[in-house]
């Protein structure tokens, strides 16, 4: 009887054992990636069906801001993020002291100047307000754009790491109002905001698309790509070398040209 029961609960031991090393193996196959809106977050999911062929899942964290995404790749919450481009990424890096890395361009949005009242940029008046990015890495790049448009001058090198302080030309005397990027969309309505910089992500919310422009960025930097960012200490782990793999798959690549053809353009 003593023997038989010692036999009972080694077996059960063995399953209860075996039941938890399946649930290891089924967690290290799980890849938590943060996100914030579309079309970032639409890409992922793209990714995950491939992800999905080789026996790995992507699971999609959204958030609501620029900092939470960041903020759970460095507190390790999540294994990578998809929403940033490097210059915003290198900045959160050197303000928080993290590791961050990028892994892989994956599309460069098509950025530049939206105005209500104005259809022609000769017909801009001297003295109205710009609105421009609150952060300085793209605040840079808003600015280099209305430079490709002769509407200031830059000091020379500068390219799109200027700031409002690097003007030297300011022909149409423009007063900037500096803003969160995700806030910068509201103030197309305002009376005396003649141009609004914005990403299509942001402008969408007021039913506007890079077609309705008044200008867009003419040299694209692929610094500013989108790019799939993890961690110094993961980047080489084979969850990321899984993720990298869907993110820049030929199905990825198809579902960015034929559903977001308006919007962006495929950087890999």
């Amino acid at each position: 009887m003593k023997k038989g029961l010692f036999i009972f609960i080694l077996m059960f031991s063995v399953i209860i054992s075996g039941c938890g090393a399946n649930k290891k193996d089924n967690e290290d196959k799980v890849i938590k990636v943060a996100s914030q809106a579309p079309p970032m977050t639409d890409v992922v999911k793209e990714a995950a069906k491939e992800a999905k062929k080789d026996g790995w899942e992507i699971k999609l964290v959204q958030v609501n801001d620029n900092v939470a995404y960041n903020d759970m790749v460095s507190s390790k919450e999540a294994d990578a993020s998809f929403a940033q481009h490097k210059p915003f990424m290198e900045k959160y890096n050197k303000e928080r002291d993290a590791n961050l890395a990028t892994i892989q361009p994956i599309y460069d949005a098509k950025v530049g100047f939206y105005s209500k009242k104005y259809k022609d940029i000769n017909a801009i008046p001297k003295g109205t307000k710009v609105a421009i990015p609150n952060d300085i890495s793209n605040e840079g790049r808003a600015l280099a754009i209305l430079e490709e448009q002769g509407l200031i001058k830059l000091k020379d090198g500068v390219g799109v790491n200027g700031t409002t302080k690097d003007i030297i030309e300011n022909p149409k005397d423009f007063k900037w109002l500096k803003v969160d990027l995700l806030n910068l969309a509201e103030t197309y309505s305002e009376k005396d905001v003649s141009l609004v910089y914005n990403y299509p992500t942001y402008i969408s919310k007021i039913g506007l698309k890079p077609a309705d422009a008044l200008f867009l960025e003419k040299n694209i930097d692929n610094r500013f790509s989108i790019q799939l960012v993890a961690r110094e200490d993961n980047k080489d782990s084979d969850k990321i070398k899984a993720l990298n793999k869907a993110m820049k798959s030929d199905a990825v690549k198809k579902y960015l040209k034929e559903q977001h053809k308006d919007t962006l353009i495929p950087s890999f």
